[in-house]
């Protein structure tokens, strides 16, 4: 399972999305405060719409672990890009948790961060002003779905 961590976040730094969400069991849900909660194919589908947008990616993995017996594990990570929304940089500090399947493979994937720190630096003085704001996050949710719910038709 610590493996899974591992080559989880090595196939996400290479920008190699397929991996990454061959990383999850079938029927998973993941969440975090820019896409709220996504189930089954779509938690795959997202990373392989980010990393094929990415261009300047770099994700660094700070600690892990995971307890095979609990089927859980964490890790912490941090992950440099440009928001291509924006055209702005962005260094976004995150806490995941995990829960496994009996494969090893995560059936469960939570992210937190900070989202007023995220939409600071990915939206501008839009964010500074408004990313402590429910609105905002919604308004963000609506939008990564709408671009997700695309890249899965095509």
């Amino acid at each position: 399972m610590q493996e899974t961590i591992e080559r989880f976040y090595a196939a996400f730094d290479r920008r190699d999305g397929a991996a990454m969400a061959a990383c999850y069991a079938p029927g998973a849900r993941f969440s975090d405060p820019a896409f709220g909660e996504l189930h089954g194919d779509e938690p795959g589908a997202m990373w392989q719409m980010l990393t094929s947008q990415a261009r300047d990616l770099r994700v660094v993995l700070r600690d892990h672990a995971a307890d095979a017996e609990a089927r859980k594990g964490h890790a912490e990570w941090t992950a440099h890009y440009t928001f291509t929304q924006t055209g702005r940089p962005v260094v976004n500090h995150v806490r995941s948790r995990f829960r496994f399947d009996a494969e090893g493979r995560f059936a469960e994937h939570d992210d937190a961060f900070s989202f007023h720190a995220w939409a600071r630096q990915a939206l501008g003085t839009r964010g500074l002003l408004l990313g402590w704001t429910p609105l905002l996050r919604r308004a963000v949710q609506r939008r990564a779905r709408a671009n997700l719910e695309r890249f899965m038709a095509t």
